[in-house]
């Protein structure tokens, strides 16, 4: 057999050859996969991410230290009395009447402990309107949040019997517990919705009920395997929710790609009068090769998460590789063998008003998108300009893009009442709902001149413009370890928090404690956990950035075997990038539209999300780029010129990359619908940018440069030649003789192929 028919048969042609052979096998071989998956995952347990390994900078020194010395913090819990008028005070008879309650009925719940008055720690505003009661939760902190109910209970049960004040809970544990029910709320929503919105899609793209059912089928049995794999993997990089939530996004969204642009070309071959055989022979070589070389560069773009150094986005990164690499060997193995099982049933359950338009759709191609190429190939340097400036324009805002975690109030709005009281507490308080904590560590906790420095610390630490105190400090003489905790000047405002964050980092602690040898005083606390993830994701970017745009590239190149496609490929993907961040930044930063998707600007885009954005899009991009690119090669291969390559290879695939992309719209959409604004922000970022992908990328830009730049979209250097060759003889032409060679029928039934 020579080269050029070895080359014939890829990896997809061999798979899709021997699944379709090997039917039940093939099938059986997949459920037994997804089930053993998810047996050895469940045995084995799921490790999640701790704290300590969450956090990085000082914040990662500080937690390391209070877990080495074995120091177990509880969830501290607050209660705000507050007079609603200006007439009661703090040291009437009725507001004192109403502490006493509030610590009675706490303590009465047998959960707390460490009950303390405001009368006692001082912990009474300037004004004297309002007060703290403080204690903490029994038990691990951790799991807090599902203990605090009874103790909530009691606050409002104080709250009812005096009416003329302000009872309010807030703290660790009922922060988390807000957080864990919206948090909850939210992603159950989103999980019920996404799967429905998406056969409802692809039932309107096939016309048919079982055509429908079998990619949804897929990629729900891929997402089952990967929470399995999840489970496994965990014992050597923990996982976490965030991570299985992320998984359970990309997995649909790519699951379901998958084989819609598998089932489509199936049946635009047998659409065409290829017999059930060949049109599933070709689908396996033309967009199973697809599907495999989009696979192999989304796994690449998901694997540059792991270079963060952050626990929370590695995790995030091998769950999403390890659910896109179980759906594309689903799509290349299984599937074939479903569509050969179901043969003209995968029609059952048609759709009487679509049914026209399902069998016409693949032959026609698309009239919107066929109109469109008309324009942009008649005069495809005015498109190319056109489409290049508005995509800059949207772009621009991105300029100008801060990044930061956000505060209780920025997530969820005045949507939820524990919302107010963070914003009472912190007005009435200055920085007493978030204070920063300083973990000083010492040889010995109580050296006369370790003992000196915590009490110098504590006068500077007001005396600077840091705090206006009350400076709390708690021994663990027999770990020598002391906890200082300064409400920061600023409060819930992180941009003047931060600033007192600095002033106690660089002035305070080097002229108190860190005078004294031997002594580790790193600062930690919520707006110090903000700026340090900021810190290390900024620094991230470059070697995230450096390594998926490096190998995405060398995959183009080697998959196409062009510089000039690969080259286009990564621009085209960093325009589309982009403008998802400008349209983010103009919504969520500056507010601009925001009420249009039921969100308002909060000044800033969440630490996290620009990262992962250009991961995710990058990653997901690319499977339009070589479903599309992939089929105008194809054409070319059968003899077309480059003009009507761009334009057959456009056309055809308008149809399967706008249901594909409504999928992920709609999907991502979902989670724009959320209460929270970081899972607003996510959703309308992806959305916008597949959205953008879909339409203005793919359908005027790529067939416009490729218009101008002619046969130069096939350049290679004679210096690359020696490159592996991973492209494949595409042509129906070529595939249908080869994959049946390669079933021993050596070509004697004489099947041909027309054009």
């Amino acid at each position: 057999m020579g080269n050029g028919e070895t080359r014939v048969r890829g990896m997809a042609a061999r798979a899709g050859g021997w699944s379709a052979r090997h039917r039940w096998a093939a099938v059986g071989i997949w459920v037994l996969f997804v089930v053993l998956a998810m047996g050895l995952g469940s045995a084995a347990g799921r490790v999640d991410v701790k704290d300590s390994d969450q956090l990085s900078g000082e914040t990662h020194t500080a937690a390391r230290i209070i877990e080495d010395a074995g120091i177990e913090e509880p969830a501290s819990e607050t209660v705000l009395v507050q007079a609603k008028d200006g007439g009661t005070k703090a040291q009437d008879a009725e507001f004192r009447a109403a502490v006493a309650a509030v610590m009675a009925a706490v303590e009465e719940t047998g959960e707390v402990t460490g009950v303390t008055s405001p009368y006692d720690t001082k912990t009474i505003s300037k004004d004297g309107r309002s007060a703290l009661v403080q204690f903490d939760m029994r038990g691990e902190s951790d799991t807090a949040g599902e203990r605090v109910e009874p103790v909530l209970k009691a606050v409002e049960g104080v709250q009812e019997e005096h009416g003329s004040l302000r009872i309010e809970e807030i703290g660790g544990a009922s922060m988390m517990k807000t957080f864990d029910d919206a948090f909850g709320d939210d992603f159950k929503k989103a999980e019920y919705s996404a799967v429905p919105v998406a056969l409802g899609i692809l039932l309107v793209a096939f016309g048919a009920l079982v055509a429908a059912l079998v990619p949804v089928a897929l990629a729900i049995t891929a997402i089952m395997a990967t929470m399995g794999l999840m489970g496994l993997v965990s014992h050597f990089q923990p996982m976490s929710e965030t991570a299985n939530s992320v998984m359970l996004l990309v997995g649909l969204a790519v699951g379901v790609d998958y084989c819609l642009f598998y089932l489509r070309r199936e049946r635009e071959e047998r659409a065409a009068g290829r017999d059930a055989r060949t049109a599933l022979r070709i689908a396996a070589a033309t967009s199973g090769r697809a599907i495999v070389v989009s696979g192999v560069t989304v796994c690449v773009a998901m694997g540059g998460m792991l270079f963060t150094g952050i626990a929370e986005f590695e995790a995030m990164g091998l769950a999403s590789l390890m659910v896109v690499a179980v759906a594309m060997v689903g799509s290349v193995t299984v599937l074939p063998a479903l569509l050969s099982l179901l043969g003209e049933r995968v029609e059952k359950g048609r759709v009487p008003f679509l049914r026209r338009r399902r069998r016409n759709g693949a032959a026609e191609g698309s009239r919107f998108w066929t109109a469109v190429l008309d324009r942009v190939l008649a005069k495809p340097l005015l498109a190319a300009a056109v489409a290049t400036g508005a995509l800059l324009a949207v772009a621009a805002p991105a300029l100008g893009m801060k990044t930061q975690n956000l505060t209780l109030d920025q997530e969820f709005g005045d949507s939820l009442p524990i919302v107010q009281t963070y914003n009472r507490v912190n007005e009435a308080f200055p920085g007493g709902s978030d204070p920063a904590e300083v973990v000083v560590k010492a040889d010995d906790i109580n050296a006369p001149e370790v003992r000196e420095a915590l009490a110098e610390f504590r006068e500077r630490a007001v005396g600077s413009g840091a705090s206006r105190g009350p400076v709390d400090v708690v021994m663990h003489d027999e770990r020598n370890v002391a906890l200082v905790y300064v409400p920061l000047v600023g409060g819930s405002d992180l941009d003047k928090a931060g600033e007192s964050l600095d002033r106690l980092r660089e002035e305070v602690r080097p002229a108190t404690l860190g005078e004294v040898d031997g002594v580790e005083a790193p600062i930690t606390g919520q707006v110090a956990g903000s700026k340090d993830f900021n810190d290390q994701i900024v620094g991230s970017v470059l070697p995230v950035f450096v390594f998926v745009v490096i190998f995405a590239f060398a995959l183009m190149l080697l998959s196409f075997r062009s510089l000039t496609i690969a080259l286009t490929s990564i621009v085209l993907n960093l325009l589309s990038v982009g403008a998802a961040y400008g349209i983010l930044v103009a919504v969520f930063q500056h507010g601009w539209g925001a009420s249009l998707v039921g969100a308002e600007g909060v000044g800033a885009i969440i630490s996290w999300l620009p990262l992962f954005l250009f991961v995710i899009l990058f990653g997901l991009s690319m499977d339009y780029h070589v479903f599309v690119v992939s089929r105008i090669r194809e054409a070319r291969l059968r003899g077309r010129t480059t003009g009507d390559a761009i334009r057959h290879g456009v056309v055809t695939t308008a149809g399967v990359v706008t249901s594909a992309a409504v999928i992920m719209v709609a999907v991502f959409a979902i989670f724009g619908t959320l209460s929270m604004q970081s899972m607003k922000q996510m959703g309308v970022g992806l959305a916008a940018a597949v959205l953008i992908d879909a339409t203005v990328i793919r359908g005027v830009l790529l067939p416009a440069v490729m218009a101008l730049l002619g046969e130069r979209n096939w350049y290679l250097p004679k210096w690359l030649h020696r490159l592996p060759d991973l492209t494949h003889d595409e042509t129906p032409e070529a595939v249908a003789p080869a994959v049946r060679d390669d079933e021993g029928e050596r070509g004697e039934r004489g099947e041909r192929i027309g054009v």
